[in-house]
């Protein structure tokens, strides 16, 4: 048996179950193997997509994705689908075929380009140690939540694997939860007690279904009202208490009360510039606590009162045992009249600025989120428009809404869509893009049609890369090269195998609704022309932290 095949069945017998890519003659036998094996192959259309379908897949599903491509080019193609990866700690495994010989024109350093953009990398050398060396890399994958480059030099792959380095098919070792410590819990404890209005915000690090339900039952504990980054949206959607996402896209009540917290609690969550608003949702007086089981990451980015090195679900867990009795905190009936009320961006008063030629972004947000179904799956990719979908569309849960923006990449917004799609099937998946993201990847329109899934594409058309308009607009700057002719989209995507709706007024939203009530056997594409007069509210936020 040759390298790439025993690499491509070890990999599977230990547990990668999808794999992304675009195939070529360095990766293709490597491919073959995984899926000859059992694992499920996802052929994107551009190696960007491929990799930021992986990303989505395995943040939607818990499992470690593979990243399979080809030499040289399908690697920096990938790139920037990887270095999203990579700066959310995402665990992916990059499969990357390797010319070495000096002369080929593929050679690049691939492990320099990988260490630059914060993957780590690991390396296939010899044909004995091929099978325990691929599994290393997952494991630190895994265990390490990192992104981590494999690469497997071509000749390398065309040794042949001596029986005894054919390993026995097993499972890797799961991850072991990190422990907090007995210490850290009183003090948590004791900080908890002397609280009177807490607040919890949960992040990537509390992802899960068992951290989701320890905190809840501290909250009720103490009293705290919850929050969440943008990427862990939608864990406490059915609480009453909950103030929805904290940071830029936070509703003004949730900012009222954030502010007015003597506590606030990050659960896995960095409390980095976005969640925290730089800084300007802690109040004076407030006491900052950070939870997280990655040492290096308590403090990284504000001064904190007290650290917890442990997992969110132990830790939530031993504190609670340790509670004393519960209060009402921050629960007060002013309060919980307050959050039915008004925590919603769609409860917030606003002056409709559509025109017969131009729909509201906040009316159309509104209007989609009471037509399509409750239980979906949403991807967002970047531009002025994001904060529109990322707020007024409600999802079910942290597994309903996908959040590539570690990056602040225009164009994965489509591929996220896919990845999160595959890794929830049973959801109603919703891609919320830009004009200028949604052609940048149209590309990926093929992959949902040849898919088969029943995806709503969202195009909030300006005509514009919005963000550029209404950050150097103001200031008279010329905008000729961020602004474009009208294109119709809605066109594109039929050619694509798309049903599709050009929506200008709410009227025209009737077609979404036939199209949910219908037998939805091709998705939709809508391409909705958004009113463009000024910049979303968020993006005086987003550009302080350029």
């Amino acid at each position: 048996m040759k390298v790439a095949e025993a690499v491509g069945r070890a990999l599977v017998a230990s547990g990668i179950e999808h794999v992304f890519g675009v195939v070529g003659s360095g990766n293709f036998h490597l491919t073959n193997a995984m899926t000859a094996a059992g694992a499920r192959f996802v052929a994107a259309r551009h190696e960007g997509g491929a990799a930021t379908m992986a990303d989505a897949y395995a943040r939607t599903s818990g499992e470690v994705a593979a990243l399979s491509v080809h030499q040289g080019p399908g690697l920096t193609n990938a790139l920037t689908g990887i270095t999203e990866a990579a700066k959310s700690r995402t665990p992916l495994l990059v499969l990357a075929a390797e010319a070495t010989a000096q002369r080929s024109n593929f050679r690049i350093d691939q492990a320099v380009l990988a260490h630059s953009v914060g993957a780590v990398t690991a390396r296939v050398t010899t044909a004995h140690d091929a099978v325990e060396q691929a599994r290393a890399a997952l494991q630190r994958a895994r265990h390490e939540r990192r992104t981590v480059l494999l690469n497997l030099p071509l000749e390398v792959q065309a040794l042949d694997v001596p029986d005894a380095a054919l390993l026995d098919a097993h499972p890797m070792p799961v991850r072991e939860p990190v422990e907090p410590s007995e210490a850290a819990v009183a003090e948590l404890v004791r900080v908890l007690e002397r609280a009177r209005r807490p607040v919890f915000v949960a992040g990537r690090g509390a992802r899960t279904t068992g951290s989701r339900d320890a905190l809840l039952a501290l909250a009720d504990r103490y009293g705290a009202l919850l929050a969440t980054s943008a990427v862990a949206r939608g864990l406490f959607h059915a609480s009453r208490y909950s103030l929805d996402v904290s940071g830029g896209f936070a509703s003004p009540l949730a900012v009222e009360l954030i502010r007015g917290a003597d506590l606030i609690v990050g659960w896995g969550c960095a409390l980095n510039m976005w969640t925290m608003r730089h800084g300007s949702l802690i109040g004076p007086d407030a006491t900052v606590v950070q939870v997280d089981d990655d040492p290096e990451a308590l403090g990284a980015h504000r001064q904190i009162t007290l650290g917890v090195t442990g997992d969110v679900e132990r830790t939530a867990r031993r504190s609670c045992e340790a509670a004393g009795e519960s209060r009402a905190g921050y629960r007060t009936p002013d309060v919980a009249e307050a959050l039915a009320a008004r925590v919603r961006w769609r409860d917030v008063p606003y002056e409709d600025e559509g025109t017969r030629e131009r729909i509201d972004p906040r009316t159309l947000s509104i209007a989609l989120d009471d037509i399509l179904p409750a239980e979906r799956v949403v991807g967002v990719d970047s531009g002025n428009f994001m904060g529109y979908p990322s707020a007024y569309l409600s999802v079910p849960d942290h597994n309903g809404f996908c959040f590539t923006q570690a990056f602040q990449s225009i164009g994965l917004g489509l591929a996220t869509t896919i990845g999160a799609a595959l890794a929830q099937p049973g959801r109603l998946p919703v891609a919320a893009l830009g004009d200028g993201g949604a052609l940048m990847s149209a590309v990926e329109l093929d992959t949902v049609r040849r898919l088969g899934l029943p995806m709503v594409v969202v195009v909030h058309n300006d005509e514009a890369y919005g963000a550029e308009v209404h950050h150097f607009g103001p200031d008279g700057f010329p905008l000729d090269t961020v602004t474009f002719p009208e294109t119709d989209i809605a066109a594109i995507a039929r050619g694509y195998g798309f049903e599709a709706v050009t929506v200008r007024t709410p009227a025209d939203l009737k077609a979404v609704q036939d199209w949910v009530a219908g037998p939805r056997s091709a998705p939709l594409l809508i391409d909705a022309k958004v009113t463009r007069e000024h910049g979303a509210w968020w993006l005086e936020e987003a550009f302080r932290g350029h």
